[in-house]
C-alpha cells in the first residue's frame, strides 16, 4: 500500500521540485499532495505571535489550515509549514516529518518526540551559497565596491579611490577570522586559502581538518581571532553561549579599520554596540545580511550609515540550495519507507 505524504513548500523550497524528486526516490511506493505558501513574498512568524505555537519560530501557515491539509499523511515534507504539540496531537497517523531546512525551528521537537514522530532536516543545504556570498560580501567591503557604486548612483566620479590611501585590500594582504567552523565556516575557509589570506578561526568544539591545518590556517582563542583580524566574519550557530557574542566587548577588540560581516544569525549580534562602533570609528565597516528583527524596521539606525552594506538575508538563496534540499529530504523519506536509519535526524 503507498504512504500518503503531503508536501507544503513555497515559492523558494518549490513544492513540485520536493514532490519531482521524492516521486524519483520512492518510486511507486507513494501518493503526494502539495500546496505552495507565499513566503518569501509575505513574512514568516514567530511562535510568541500565535497563541499554541510557542517556542517555534520562523514558520509560516496557521495550525488550522496544516493540520487540514496534512490529513491522515504518514509523512509530511515542509519547508515552513508549524508543527505544535496541539497540532501533532491532532496528527495521529503522522510518523515522519521531513524539514528541507538545516534547523527546524518550526517545529517543536520534544512533542514529536512525545508522539513517536522522527524528525529530520537537511544540514548544509545552503553552506555553498552562503559561503560564496560571504567571500562576496567581503569583496564588496574591502574593495570599496559599494562606495563606488554609491556614489556613481548620486552622479559622483570617486576617482579618489584609486588613490593609495583610498583604495582597497587585496585578499591576500589580510587576517580574516572566521568563527564557526561548522558547514559554511569550513566552505568559507576552503575559499579564502584560494586567495592566499591568512586565516584564523575560532570554534571550541572542533579541530581543523588536516588539510586546513596543513595549508596555515590557525585555530585560536576568540579574543585573539578578534585582535589580529582584518575582517572578521561570523559562521556560528545560535546557542546560550553564542548569543550576543559579537557585543561591545567583542567589538572594542577588534581593529578600528576592521571589517565585520554577519551572514549567520542576528542574536548573534548586539546591534547597538555595532552600531556605536561603527559611528564613532571603532570599527571601519560592516555587511550585515541577517537581523535580530526581520524585516527590519525603516528608521533602525544602521541603515543610515554610510560605512555598512545590508542585505535581505538572501545569503542561502540559490537555486542551488533548493536542489540539495529537495535531494536530502527525498532521501530521508526513502530510507524511513525502506527501514534504514535517517542520515539527519533532530
Amino acid at each position: 500500500m503507498a504512504s500518503e505524504i503531503a508536501i507544503i513548500g513555497d515559492h523558494f523550497m518549490l513544492p513540485e521540485v520536493l514532490e519531482e524528486k521524492i516521486l524519483e526516490a520512492c518510486e511507486e511506493r507513494v501518493v503526494t499532495r502539495t500546496r505552495k505558501d507565499p513566503w518569501p513574498d509575505v513574512p514568516m512568524e514567530h511562535g510568541y505571535a500565535s497563541p499554541g505555537m510557542d517556542g517555534l519560530k520562523e514558520y509560516l501557515g496557521t495550525a488550522e489550515d496544516v493540520v487540514e491539509f496534512v490529513g491522515a499523511a504518514e509523512v509530511l515534507v515542509t519547508h515552513l509549514a508549524p508543527m505544535s504539540r496541539g497540532m501533532l496531537e491532532s496528527l495521529p497517523g503522522l510518523k515522519l516529518i521531513a524539514v528541507s531546512r538545516g534547523g527546524p525551528v518550526n517545529v517543536d521537537i520534544e512533542a514529536a518526540r512525545d508522539h513517536g514522530v522522527l524528525v529530520v532536516s537537511t544540514p548544509g543545504r545552503n553552506a555553498t551559497a552562503v559561503a560564496e556570498f560571504t567571500i562576496g560580501a567581503i569583496l564588496t567591503e574591502t574593495r570599496k565596491i559599494r562606495e563606488g557604486h554609491e556614489a556613481l548612483r548620486a552622479g559622483n566620479w570617486r576617482g579618489d579611490l584609486y588613490r593609495a590611501d583610498m583604495t582597497g585590500r587585496e585578499l591576500n594582504e589580510m587576517a580574516v577570522g572566521v568563527i564557526g567552523y561548522g558547514n559554511i565556516g569550513t566552505k568559507v575557509v576552503r575559499l579564502l586559502r584560494a586567495f592566499g589570506s591568512r586565516i584564523l578561526v575560532h570554534d571550541p568544539y572542533v579541530q581543523l581538518d588536516p588539510e586546513d591545518a596543513a595549508a596555515g590556517v590557525e585555530l585560536v582563542p576568540f579574543h585573539r581571532l578578534l585582535a589580529e583580524s582584518d575582517v572578521v566574519t561570523l559562521h556560528s550557530r545560535v546557542t546560550v553561549e553564542t548569543r550576543g557574542m559579537m557585543n561591545a566587548e567583542a567589538f572594542a577588540l577588534m581593529k578600528n579599520d576592521a571589517l565585520f560581516v554577519n551572514t549567520a544569525r542576528g542574536p548573534l549580534c548586539d546591534y547597538e554596540a555595532l552600531y556605536e562602533a561603527l559611528a564613532e570609528g571603532g570599527l571601519g565597516a560592516a555587511m550585515i545580511e541577517t537581523f535580530g528583527v526581520e524585516p527590519v524596521p525603516s528608521d533602525w539606525p544602521l541603515l543610515k550609515l554610510p560605512n555598512v552594506t545590508l542585505t535581505p538575508h538572501i545569503a542561502g538563496a540559490s537555486v542551488g540550495t533548493v536542489a540539495c534540499a529537495a535531494n536530502q529530504a527525498a532521501e530521508e523519506v526513502r530510507r524511513y519507507l525502506a527501514g534504514e536509519p535517517p542520515c539527519n535526524p533532530c
